[in-house]
């Protein structure tokens, strides 16, 4: 095959890269690893549900259902990673803000023993503010989906858009 054609290998993250990659963590990290990372053009983000998952306490007891707002979240997470990851090695978010969520819709739930994929695609950037498609799937089949709108801060910049909006 010609060298020109050939198409660099997409990147990966594992849990490590992941927690190097987000502010959050556990409980309300919901992301576990990552793959088909195109620059921030677009990735899969995976979580593995467990019955152990926090939530599952209280939502709801009798029949564990994901919450779908994390299912949100996940996708939310999974679009900041590749964000931040697409800024190269030396960036490190101090936050991720979740400016938007549109046209959210949930089509299945999601139980311990499932796999989600979160796919996201960008829409479109401008500076530190991206807009994502996302899908959050199980075996293949959307369970969730929406749009999603983030912003990396730094701490000064965080302060600032909080004393401004305050």
């Amino acid at each position: 095959m010609d060298q020109s054609t050939t198409k660099p290998a997409l990147a990966t993250a594992d849990i490590m890269k992941v927690l190097q990659l987000l502010p959050h963590r556990y409980p309300i990290l919901l992301v576990d690893r990552m793959y088909d990372m195109d620059r921030d053009e677009s990735c899969v983000g995976v979580k593995n549900v467990t019955i152990n998952d926090p939530f599952f306490q209280g939502h709801f007891p009798q029949y564990p259902v994901m919450p779908g707002v994390l299912i949100i979240e996940g996708l939310a997470q999974t679009a900041g990673a590749l964000c931040v990851h697409s800024l190269g090695e030396g960036y490190k978010a101090e936050l991720v803000y979740f400016m938007g969520i549109d046209n959210a819709k949930f089509r299945k739930p999601v139980v311990p023993g499932d796999q989600l994929h979160y796919h996201v695609r960008k829409i479109r950037n401008r500076g530190r503010v991206w807009r994502f498609y996302g899908e959050a799937k199980v075996n293949g089949q959307v369970v969730a989906e929406a749009e999603i709108s983030a912003m990396l801060a730094d701490t000064a910049e965080a302060r600032a858009f909080a004393s401004k909006n305050g």
